[in-house]
């Protein structure tokens, strides 16, 4: 028996690349207990817990640094990570963050879920949920930093190994998100 393949056209061979079979979601417990046995080996292995908003805090200061070194070398809190000879790539969490980034493609193209959408409510428009996400990303942005750490180093790593102040952010995180969702609920339904 012979099958015919059909050649694909140009510009089409990327796109066949996208094009997966869905499937379902891992099993929450499964996922929940893998991240544990991530977090331990981190812990393990570099002594050091994980977390996201450091390496993408790391790289902005690089491209900061990029455009204007003269204000990296005179801010405290920038020139530790990149002032003078300092090179704010040269930690491991910018690693660990990209290694994130590449493992969470990787994932969602071998479950067949990488592909362009907005997830968004039928009473609003694309643009509005677009700026939404925008508004909502740069609050958690300034809210990591406030924090020292976002929820991955905070709660997974701080929470870890119990620091109260990473188990009072979290509640924080939780009480703030129900206290706010009355008011976005526009947005989802």
């Amino acid at each position: 028996m012979t099958t015919s393949v059909e050649t694909p056209k140009r510009g089409q061979s990327l796109t066949n690349i996208f094009k997966r079979p869905t499937k379902g979601y891992w099993n929450p417990y499964l996922g929940g207990t893998l991240l544990g046995v991530v977090l331990f080996l981190a812990f393990f292995i570099t002594g050091q817990g994980l977390g996201a908003s450091g390496g993408l805090n790391r790289i902005l200061v690089w491209v900061e640094d990029l455009v204007a070194p003269g204000h990296v070398d005179r801010t405290p809190y920038l020139i530790d990570m990149a002032g003078g000879d300092l090179n704010p790539l040269d930690s491991w969490i910018v690693m660990m963050t990209v290694g994130t980034i590449a493992g969470g493609f990787v994932s969602g193209w071998l479950r067949g879920r990488v592909k362009l959408e907005t997830n968004k409510g039928p009473n609003i428009s694309v643009r509005t949920r677009w700026a939404m996400a925008f508004i909502g990303g740069g609050f958690m942005g300034y809210g990591a930093r406030l924090a020292r750490g976002c929820t991955s180093g905070q709660a997974l790593s701080g929470g870890a190994v119990l620091s109260v102040g990473s188990w009072a952010f979290m509640f924080a995180v939780f009480g703030g998100a129900y206290a706010l969702a009355y008011f976005v609920r526009k947005l989802w339904y």
